[in-house]
């Protein structure tokens, strides 16, 4: 947009040639002296308002804008207004600014940057935290009145962009001109007390000197180097690559990277591996403002063929300060992704579709710029670089933690005794019993003999269900599961950091005797059937259970009648009855030939000349007994 000045003074042609000539913090100054006799003259607030705004600081430029607005309103009028003041926050208003703008242009262009931005501003509520307990702290030591950015850590150094000792003010901004310095770092802890230029490198006077990326085995850095007050020197910003040789670094060259004097280039970041270089760019064919960039590394060493990151990545705005992960992600700065004001933080994660950006949420980024993370410990520990408010200068270096709290822990210890069943009833201590513990996938997670108290103990988690498998030579080995959900407190009513549960169970063995019958109790079948009823097969279960638990044993399951009836009818029933028992055993899962079908009728009565219902019932019964061990 193009404001005839008329009645131009010396002022404002002064004024009006700063501002062409991006000393923009002078045009800011010369022009607030027009403003001081004419506060509402639009020509002056509108070039003070472009003016913060090609400086970066267009949160500033809101009430300059407005100044600007009356009976020749048009399209980028409010399109910049909207900008900034979604640059401080206002996002109701910035929103309203943007449906201005769309109703003062019929350009297809301009309409779909107005519906992407009144888009994002509607997903601001969206934006969740990353990480939640990650938390930022300004580097107060570190940091100075003036520029302090771009912190990374080489070979226990902090190296980083700074103003301080600055020779010169850069006449865009008003700051000084920034170096490339270093200091002493253990992670984020930082020698703030010598911090020095960086060594075996000159910092060149009267130009900006910044965003240093160093190759992962230290020898190369490549940095940004531009705005130079010599009209001699590169029109734009560049990146320069430079080599450690013996005992100093050489003097830097221009990178082939660049392609153009005239496009900007910053930002280098170099691949976990440094086969790789990542950088931002304005050069033609990109998708807005700033693009991201990647560069592979040629045999001669050089960065060659950089490729645009793409659309998933790249938008109409700005994206900047690259910083791919050890584990694929990808770190990023941007205005043009839905954020929170100005430049936010982003990750972009790689899916089967392709990238998915997150902001990394309203804990990490602010409404200023938020920009240039590093890491000291992936992901739990870094810095950052931000003009957030309540910082000690213009962009200020922050560090940060993840401050997880501690999980409370709760160890939950079981003893299991063992023991055996005695014939008189009695269950006495079995010592030196093997017994295994298996989890809710099987597998074996711990297993010993108990002691000669019978006792062994095992460790678990809370709300799991385990098996417990106890075994001795001369016994039925036997099962049994173990489940800890709801024996141990609830989570939230943890008080201690360490809680300790002690619990019990007990597994009582039987012996196991070749040729020994044991009554199954409560096997019962309808008058004059076979077939086995539900009550019965609730009990034929366990037999199940017990040649699982006991594989190598090969049984005889038998079935006896009382006295009652004719022989051959009682051992024709009592064998029909044995077998559908172990047809029912086999339906189970156990091998047929682990099973021996036996039917005695009446010739094994227990009671003989039973008169009672009860003691023919005691006759009328259902057994099984060991006939092979095998091995």
């Amino acid at each position: 947009m193009v404001f005839l000045l008329g009645g131009c003074t010396s002022l404002y042609q002064k004024g009006q040639n700063q501002f062409l000539s991006g000393e923009y913090q002078l045009a800011i100054n010369t022009f607030a002296k027009v403003l001081a006799e004419d506060p509402e003259n639009k020509e002056a607030n509108f070039y003070v308002a472009e003016s913060y705004r090609l400086s970066n600081r267009i949160e500033q430029s809101a009430p300059y804008y407005q100044k600007t607005l009356g009976e020749d309103e048009n399209y980028e009028q409010y399109f910049r207004l909207g900008q900034s003041l979604k640059s401080q926050g206002k996002f109701e208003e910035a929103e309203e600014a943007f449906k201005k703008a769309k109703e003062l242009t019929l350009d297809d262009t301009f309409q779909a940057e107005l519906d992407r931005e009144i888009t994002n501003l509607k997903k601001v509520e969206e934006i969740k935290e990353y990480w939640p307990y990650i938390q930022i702290e300004n580097y107060k030591l570190l940091n100075t009145p003036g520029l302090d950015y771009g912190p990374i850590l080489s070979e226990d150094f902090l190296y980083f962009t700074s103003s301080r000792q600055a020779s010169g003010l850069y006449p865009s901004t008003g700051q000084g001109y920034t170096k490339l310095f270093r200091t002493r770092a253990d992670g984020i802890k930082v020698d703030v007390q010598n911090v020095q230029e960086l060594p075996e490198f000159r910092n060149e006077e009267g130009l900006n000197q910044a965003d240093i990326a160093i190759s992962p085995d230290g020898n190369t850095i490549i940095y940004a180097r531009g705005n130079s007050t010599s009209g001699k020197d590169l029109p734009d910003v560049a990146l320069f690559a430079s080599y450690f040789r013996g005992a100093a670094y050489t003097q830097p060259i221009w990178m082939p990277v660049n392609e153009d004097e005239f496009y900007w280039n910053s930002n280098p970041a170099f691949s976990p591996d440094g086969n790789e270089l990542y950088f931002s760019s304005n050069r033609p064919g990109g998708y807005g403002g700033n693009d991201l960039y990647k560069a592979t590394k040629l045999a001669n060493g050089d960065f060659g063929n950089p490729v645009n990151m793409g659309p998933q990545i790249n938008t109409p705005g700005n994206e900047m300060y690259p910083r791919p992960a050890p584990d694929g992600k990808f770190f990023f700065s941007s205005d043009g992704h839905p954020g929170l004001g100005k430049l936010d933080l982003f990750v972009a994660e790689k899916t089967d579709a392709g990238w998915v950006v997150k902001n990394l949420g309203p804990n990490v980024n602010s409404v200023g710029d938020d920009f240039a993370l590093s890491f000291t410990k992936y992901p739990l520990e870094g810095f950052l670089s931000s003009n957030r408010e309540g910082g000690q200068g213009g962009d200020d270096i922050y560090y940060f933690e993840d401050k997880t709290p501690k999980a409370k822990i709760i160890n939950v210890f079981l003893t299991v005794t063992t023991k055996e069943k005695k014939e008189d009833g009695s269950e006495p201590i079995l010592p030196q019993t093997r017994v295994a513990l298996y989890d809710s996938l099987n597998k074996m997670t711990g297993g010993d003999f108990s002691n000669q108290n019978g006792t062994i103990r095992f460790t678990l988690t809370p709300n799991q269900k385990f098996a417990l498998i106890a075994s001795k030579n001369g016994y039925f080995s036997k099962s049994i599961t173990y489940n800890t959900t709801g024996k141990t407190p609830k989570p939230e009513d943890l008080i201690q950091d360490v809680t300790n549960v002690t619990l019990d169970t007990t597994i009582v063995l039987e012996p196991l005797i070749l040729e020994r019958s044991i009554v199954l109790d409560n096997i019962y079948y309808d008058l004059n059937m076979a077939d086995i009823r539900p009550d019965a097969a609730l009990e034929l279960d366990k037999l199940v259970k017990i040649l699982k638990d006991n594989p190598s044993i090969r049984i005889e399951l038998s079935s006896h009648t009382d006295a009652r009836a004719s022989d051959a009818y009682n051992d024709a029933l009592s064998q029909r009855r044995a077998e559908s028992a172990v047809a029912y055993l086999v339906s189970k899962g156990i091998v047929a030939t682990r099973l021996i079908a036996k039917g005695y009728g009446k010739r094994q009565l227990i009671i003989q000349n039973a008169q009672t219902e009860e003691e023919h019932q005691v006759n009328r019964r259902t057994e099984f007994k060991v006939i092979e061990i095998t091995n």
